[in-house]
């Protein structure tokens, strides 16, 4: 079992910055794939950015890449998801998601992850 926790959402303007942290629970965290996801009212939850239990594997949405870091400390039990340059269109609520099963890569689809947070909302402003 594990938990996940988001904060650090909250509003900014276009243009800013914001650092999303997910805490989670549970022993294996060293040895999970994490991914972030958002959404929006009236639309799926879409894939954000993605890391490996070691950091080497990251993968990011066409939308965030060069914007958007994804970082981990796994002695904190920790995922972040540093936001640069934040355009109206990231404007979401963001979730953090963990699988049930220890894997070495990234996971980028929504199906693969069994923890899902509640949310911390981003809303960037013009």
């Amino acid at each position: 079992q594990v938990q996940v926790v988001e904060s650090g959402g909250g509003l900014v303007q276009a243009g800013g910055s914001l650092r999303l942290s997910c805490a989670a629970s549970g022993r294996t965290f060293s040895r999970l794939a994490m991914g972030w996801f958002r959404q929006t009212p009236g639309s799926d939850r879409e894939f954000v950015a993605t890391i490996s239990w070691g950091g080497g594997c990251t993968q990011y949405a066409d939308s965030v890449k060069g914007r958007f870091t994804i970082s981990r400390d796994n002695a904190k039990n920790t995922v972040y998801l540093q936001m640069n340059s934040l355009k109206l269109e990231d404007t979401a609520v963001y979730y953090c998601a963990a699988p049930l099963a220890p894997f070495s890569g990234c996971l980028v689809l929504k199906g693969q992850y069994d923890y899902w947070g509640h949310g911390t909302q981003v809303t960037v402003s013009s």
